[in-house]
């Protein structure tokens, strides 16, 4: 990617979409994956710590019964220490990192498709199989591997999405946050409907709020026992988040921000090129805008009992909105990091680690789930907050390093490889 001081050449990649490049490239140029010399280091290191920083929440997945994500009351030790842990992870990272993922998404498909027409080419067919390669990897993981899957909804809603990209930023933002509104509609609505709901409705809602001790022990043994009988609540819970949860969540939160992703980065907001001043009043406004509106959700809640009447229907939408802020602060914050020389090893950790991505990705879930599932040292249930939290950064030092390390030998991570040899139906070079 382009160097900082590329101004001209970072800005014609974000309007490539839209414009020819000055002197013609050959139609063979486009069936090629991006240059490591081409890439926008500040997507990269932005990316890195998204990836890094969405397993903050994910190891709650990985290592405690479902329903403790989002009701903490439901299991383990939630006092001093514990207490302290899920409250900073749920001010700074819940919903704030995937959030960012997203927008990096949107944006993802805004310079995939602008390089290809750039070169002469459609990019209709490479996006659609690009997206439908993902989508299997994505049902893999998810149904094989972790429920808590991201990549088969952002297959899915990528499929839409990709229409939106030749649109203006203005439109973009003011139609991705139209889209973003949809889910919250849906629960407030949701939360005045359920008072004439059939008691069958309020048992279906409570089971996966406030679970039974049998149904806990239910999941406990799935988790604890062989890779066949984790599939018994796998399964069942990939199903939902494909269903219920997809439409009431995940297609217009995640949809509304790739459209927001894609106007951020036709501003060049994502790709460092507006002033240090810009970015240094986007992450103060997004903190200090959204940190009290969340932490005014948390005390709701804890205030009145964490029940579903309440905390999950209009108590979780101080953090659906407050996270968009603070989302946005961290987006200024790596900017402002990415345009600075400090800490310049550690930044090309970060950025190696956004270029392995996908990898990372999953090789979390392989080193989570060899750590808490049965089929490797059956830690599930058993690890308190504090040190699920120490188990992070260890996964964060480790996966900073090998990105850093396989990238000095190799192109691409491995996830990466095959992404890109399936989607241009040609074996990519690996070696450097």
């Amino acid at each position: 990617m382009p160097h900082e001081g590329e101004p001209s050449v970072i800005g014609a990649a974000a309007s490539a979409a839209s414009a020819a490049p000055a002197e013609p490239v050959a139609p063979a140029a486009a069936a090629l994956p991006v240059a490591a010399s081409e890439r926008i280091v500040s997507l990269d290191v932005l990316r890195g710590v998204a990836i890094l920083g969405i397993l903050v929440m994910n190891i709650q997945s990985f290592s405690m019964v479902e329903a403790a994500y989002l009701n903490p009351t439901v299991y383990g030790n939630l006092t001093g220490l514990n207490r302290l842990v899920w409250t900073l992870s749920h001010l700074f990272a819940d919903l704030k990192f995937i959030s960012i993922f997203s927008m990096l998404f949107g944006a993802g498909i805004v310079l995939f498709s602008g390089r290809i027409v750039a070169a002469g080419r459609s990019p209709v067919g490479l996006h659609y199989r690009r997206v439908f390669w993902l989508l299997v990897i994505g049902l893999a993981h998810g149904f094989f591997l972790w429920y808590g899957d991201i990549l088969t909804a952002y297959a899915l809603i990528a499929l839409v999405a990709f229409l939106f990209r030749k649109l203006k930023p203005l439109p973009l933002l003011i139609i991705g946050l139209a889209v973003l509104s949809v889910s919250s509609l849906l629960y407030f609505l949701g939360g005045i409907s359920m008072q004439f709901a059939p008691p069958e409705a309020w048992e279906g809602f409570s089971y996966f709020w406030q679970p039974t001790a049998d149904s806990v022990a239910s999941e406990l043994a799935a988790y604890r026992g062989s890779w066949i009988e984790q599939m018994s609540h796998r399964g069942p819970s990939m199903i939902a988040s494909l269903t219920i949860v997809f439409w009431m969540n995940f297609v217009w939160r995640v949809g509304g921000l790739m459209l927001v992703g894609m106007a951020l980065f036709k501003w060049g907001v994502l790709s460092a090129e507006r002033s240090r001043r810009f970015y240094a009043i986007l992450a103060a406004v997004g903190l200090a805008a959204g940190v009290p509106l969340i932490w005014i959700g948390v005390v709701r809640r804890f205030a009145d009992g964490w029940s579903i009447e309440y905390s999950f229907f209009n108590g979780g939408q101080y953090n659906y909105w407050g996270s968009l802020f603070v989302a946005f602060a961290f987006v200024g914050l790596v900017m402002l990091w990415a345009k600075a020389d400090a800490l310049g090893g550690l930044k090309r950790s970060f950025a190696a680690a956004g270029r392995m991505a996908f990898t990372n990705y999953l090789m979390q879930t392989v080193i989570c789930t060899a750590i808490f599932y049965g089929h490797g040292l059956g830690r599930f249930g058993s690890v308190e907050r504090t040190g699920q939290i120490l188990i992070v950064f260890g996964v964060w030092i480790f996966q900073l390093w090998f990105s850093t390390v396989w990238l000095a030998r190799f192109r691409f991570g491995p996830v990466e490889w095959l992404w890109r040899t399936l989607t241009y139906l040609k074996p990519q070079p690996m070696r450097r």
